[in-house]
């Protein structure tokens, strides 16, 4: 089914967006591993609506109740559920939507799809609220990780045409990967990041939006994971970020870059260190053949501005047959990038601990 994903480590989500709740199953975590809740509050913190210019001005806690799979706060074996209630939905906005759907948004195809069935209200199934469940088991996996010594971070690379500065993609630290996460707004450079705010609002001011780009780093990955072809982790790790709404694109080390440059150019020299092979520059961004190579494994993932705007724009009425106009109504992000960032991460460390499971 299309929300399940996972080998080892098995991912189910399932709700809507304005549907009473949202929830998650992770089935195959180890046993006797310890989960400290708060973190995970802290984490979906992160990717909650309402925290300023930038996001939705809709409020909800996102707070999960923990249904199986904890006893006395570490995992038992069991498969691990939690469900996050739905509170602050305004299904009244979305009304119209059910004759005329959003230009660039999964209206139209959701409606021939489901034969008309689907849930309009917030986008049903295909909202980004339903990365809050995503985010909890990336909390999860996230903290599990750490404890073998592997880290994941991410930061918002560029907005709107304006950069942030990005990882070192041979020495990133621990230290760097959780600089962003620390901030309201996850940049590295937090004059970029005023600048990136300042453009936001112009579009939001000018009833429109804006996309971007956002980087991810996880360091800490022993060298071997993965397998060539069909089940890389190139592979897995887009098929994961692909599930977040808005994703249009995914590259790995130098991505595209890599075509503008010679073989000289883009191989990486190895090189040992002490009893490691390493590699002295990283292009491949951690990852050969599908495999990790043990250097960092970084990627770039890009978002499309949010198709939810108030400007007037062009649609049809699937059910008069027409041409019509729409301008959207409703609390929408101007930028859904800032608030992306730990929903990058969430997936990459619930892929990698799966890849890490399977050994």
């Amino acid at each position: 089914m299309s929300l399940m994903t996972g080998h080892k480590l098995e991912l189910s989500i399932f709700g809507q967006s304005h549907s009473q709740g949202m929830g998650v199953v992770l089935d195959g975590l180890p046993a006797g591993e310890t989960i400290d809740l708060e973190r995970v509050q802290e984490f979906l913190r992160r990717r909650a609506p309402g925290q300023g210019p930038w996001a939705t001005a809709r409020k909800e806690e996102d707070r999960p109740e923990i249904l199986s799979g904890l006893v006395d706060g570490k995992t038992c074996g069991a498969p691990l559920c939690a469900v996050i209630a739905n509170s602050d939905a305004r299904s009244a906005d979305y009304e119209e939507l059910r004759r005329k759907p959003r230009p660039g948004h999964a209206d139209y195809t959701a409606w021939v799809r489901y034969q008309g069935y689907n849930d309009i209200r917030g986008g049903g199934q295909f909202s980004g609220r339903l990365t809050a469940p995503l985010s909890f088991a990336g909390a999860v996996a996230l903290q599990i990780l750490e404890r073998r010594g592997i880290y994941i971070g991410a930061h918002i690379a560029a907005i709107a045409g304006i950069s942030d500065r990005s990882y070192d993609p041979v020495k990133v630290s621990a230290e760097d990967l959780a600089l962003a996460g620390s901030r309201p707004f996850p940049v590295l450079c937090e004059a970029s990041g005023k600048r990136m705010m300042e453009a936001i609002d112009k579009a939001r001011q000018q009833m429109d939006s804006v996309g971007g780009v956002v980087e991810c780093a996880a360091i800490g990955l022993p060298a071997g994971l993965g397998e060539p072809m069909f089940d890389g982790v190139e592979n897995r790790l887009a098929a994961a970020i692909f599930a977040i709404p808005a994703v249009k694109g995914v590259e790995f080390g130098e991505g595209f870059g890599a075509a503008l440059l010679r073989g000289s150019q883009n191989n990486d020299p190895f090189l040992w260190e002490g009893e490691q092979v390493v590699t002295s520059t990283n292009h491949h961004g951690g990852i050969l053949g599908g495999i990790t190579s043990g250097m960092p494994v970084i990627f770039r993932v890009a978002f499309k501005p949010t198709p939810s705007i108030a400007q007037e724009q062009q649609t049809v009425d699937l059910y008069a047959g027409t041409e019509a106009t729409l301008g959207v109504r409703g609390r929408h992000d101007p930028c859904i990038v800032p608030r992306a960032v730990p929903c990058v991460e969430a997936a990459a460390a619930v892929t990698l601990l799966d890849l890490l499971l399977e050994g």
